[in-house]
């Protein structure tokens, strides 16, 4: 089965109703997906999910108030992860394996941090450390970005996540279309509201206190494009220097969506990384 065509399941947990997909051979460990701002379980790419699900038991989930999920979205990036913890925990799973993006890295963090204990493997892409510079200033940048984008009819993400030179752009046009390739049981879009709400969040965490990552022991993958405009790429190389031990792959010419640009890739890096 392919991520395309997973079927949409749902849990419920502390009063909210969870929407999740799974494919892949069941295991101990499940590899399950965070990801970014205003993103719904049809936002991951299926290149990349496919790929890991081929060997791995994987589970990509609408957070609360997303999608097809029940209840209002957090107003917190540690809220959001425990909300994660949650229904990790309502599906039964004691230990897992963990793959973000963007927004999704910041809540992964924050979860490791907080339940250190959960986590085996940690891949963190187009994401940056709680405090890190200019993570603030992914609200203006994406406004603008969403401006361009409906002056032109395009998908935002086309340039929030794309350089917008030749090969970005056809980049950014092949990523959306894999996104479409799921015909039927997609997710409605995020509210207005609640994309505010997740842009708030992501404001408080880029000027909080930065988190200790020292306490992150756990095997972990960093990986970006080298002109990340959303989340500065200079911070996956912060979030090297911070987790011992670290990985860190930086795509050239890419933007914050690298691993989507150069998925035929990373995929495969992501998926030996995550099955050893």
């Amino acid at each position: 089965m392919s991520y395309a065509k997973a079927p949409r399941k749902t849990v419920t947990a502390a009063g909210v109703t969870f929407a999740y997909r799974e494919l892949g051979p069941r295991g101990d460990i499940p590899v399950v997906f965070f990801g970014h701002l205003a993103a719904t379980l049809d936002n991951w790419d299926p290149r990349i999910v496919d790929a890991i699900a081929a060997n791995r038991h994987v589970i990509a989930f609408d957070q609360r108030g997303v999608g097809a999920s029940s209840g209002t979205v957090p107003d917190t990036i540690d809220a959001a992860a425990a909300d994660a913890c949650t229904f990790i925990t309502a599906l039964g799973h004691e230990k897992i394996d963990i793959f973000s993006f963007s927004m999704g890295g910041f809540i992964a963090q924050d979860l490791v941090v907080a339940h250190p204990e959960l986590v085996r493997r940690l891949v963190l892409t187009g994401t940056g450390p709680r405090g890190g510079r200019d993570i603030d200033k992914v609200v203006a940048t994406t406004y603008y970005d969403i401006a361009r984008a409906t002056i032109t009819r395009s998908d935002p993400k086309e340039f929030l996540f794309f350089d917008r030179d030749r090969a970005g752009k056809r980049a950014g046009k092949a990523f959306i279309e894999r996104l479409q390739e799921r015909t039927t049981g997609r997710d409605e879009p995020m509210s207005t509201k609640g994309f505010i709400t997740q842009l708030k969040a992501i404001h408080k965490y880029g000027r909080s206190q930065p988190s200790d990552l020292s306490v992150i022991t756990q095997p972990t993958l960093i990986a970006n494009g080298d002109k990340d405009r959303m989340v500065p790429s200079i911070l996956s190389a912060d979030l090297h220097q911070r987790i011992a031990g670290s990985e860190l792959i930086i795509y050239p010419n890419s933007g914050h969506g690298g691993i989507f640009q150069y998925w035929e890739k990373f995929a495969p890096v992501a998926a030996t990384f995550l099955a050893s």
